[in-house]
């Protein structure tokens, strides 16, 4: 079996909640790297449907497996990586509007911390249309996601939306 070449892999994100595409992009971010942070980002500019604390919590359960290890952190991505000695930044793509946004942020971040390399990732095909904000929609209009996310994040999402209709 081929060895590691990277030590720390930071695969960042919102995770609002997580899928089936994330996890697939872990899993193979994990076999490139000895070790795989997820860092659930605490981002201003977006308003989650679960709090910061729930989205580690459905992480980790996620994704149990030895070298991936779920943090939360605000701040510029490339601080969080450099403190935690990342030599890289992992980041998923589906469409060419992400990579257009993705590379400013690595061209950003190169500047900042060149020590640092993004690696930009291909969603697989059969996830490639996913999106927590999809994900979430269908679940507010009482569609299925099952099969689309792991099953305990689905009962979670279902119990949030039954409790933001009562409320």
């Amino acid at each position: 079996m081929r060895e590691n070449t990277l030590a720390i892999a930071l695969y960042p994100g919102s995770f609002d909640p997580v899928h089936n595409g994330h996890l697939d992009i872990i899993e193979r971010a994990r076999r490139m790297a000895r070790r795989v942070v997820v860092g659930v980002a605490t981002n201003v500019e977006k308003e989650p449907m679960f709090s910061v604390a729930d989205r580690v919590a459905m992480l980790r359960a996620a994704t149990e497996r030895a070298g991936v290890e779920v943090m939360s952190f605000s701040g510029l991505t490339v601080d969080f990586a450099h403190r935690l000695d990342a030599t890289v930044i992992v980041k998923g793509l589906r469409a060419m509007m992400d990579f257009e946004y993705e590379l400013k942020m690595a061209a950003m971040n190169k500047r900042l911390r060149p020590e640092i390399e993004t690696i930009f990732m291909m969603t697989a095909p059969e996830w490639a249309y996913l999106s927590s904000t999809l994900i979430r929609e269908v679940a507010r209009f009482g569609g299925s996601v099952s099969g689309l996310i792991p099953a305990s994040v689905e009962q979670r999402l279902v119990k949030r939306v039954r409790s933001q209709r009562k409320g």
